[in-house]
C-alpha cells in the first residue's frame, strides 16, 4: 500500500481517525494524504461582489481549516510518516472520490458520526454515500 486517503472533518473528534491512520501508515510504510473538503462558496447571486465582511469571514474560515490540515500533516511527519495536507472546496462525497482516485489512494479512511435524523435527511450521511459510490476500499471508523 502506497497511499492512504484520510478524509477529515474539522472537529476535536478527528484525533481518533488520525490515530488509526498513523498506526496503519507505520505498519505499511505508506504516505498519508490528509484531506479536508471545505464547503463550497455560497451560490447566492452577488457573492463575488457582496459585502466585504462576508468574504473576509469566509476567507478566515478557509485559512483556519487549511492551518488545521497542515498541522495534522505535520503530526505525521513528526513521527517519520510521509504526509501531505490538502484543503479542497466542493461537494464532499464527489470531491473525496475524485481526489482519492487522482492521488491513486488504496484506502480511504473516514469517520462516522450521527448528526441525527433531520441532518441526515437534508444532507445525507457522507460515510454511507461513500460506501455506495466508491470502488476504493473504505475504512469507516465510528467516532461518537
Amino acid at each position: 500500500m502506497k497511499n492512504i486517503f484520510l478524509a477529515l472533518d474539522i472537529e476535536e473528534k478527528a484525533k481518533t481517525l488520525i490515530n488509526y491512520a498513523m498506526e496503519l501508515a507505520q505498519k505499511f510504510d505508506t504516505k498519508i494524504w490528509v484531506i479536508h473538503i471545505a464547503a463550497p462558496n455560497p451560490d447566492f447571486v452577488g457573492f463575488d461582489v457582496g459585502p466585504q465582511y462576508i468574504r473576509d469571514s469566509r476567507a478566515d474560515e478557509l485559512r483556519a481549516e487549511h492551518r488545521f490540515v497542515q498541522e495534522v500533516a505535520n503530526e505525521f511527519k513528526a513521527v517519520g510518516i510521509e504526509a501531505e495536507g490538502l484543503l479542497i472546496q466542493g461537494p464532499t462525497v464527489e470531491m473525496i472520490l475524485a481526489e482519492a482516485k487522482k492521488l491513486n489512494s488504496e484506502l480511504i479512511i473516514t469517520g462516522l458520526h450521527d448528526h441525527g435524523f433531520l441532518h441526515n435527511a437534508l444532507f445525507g450521511n457522507t460515510a454511507n454515500q461513500l460506501l455506495k459510490k466508491t470502488k476504493i476500499p473504505l475504512l469507516i471508523i465510528p467516532i461518537d
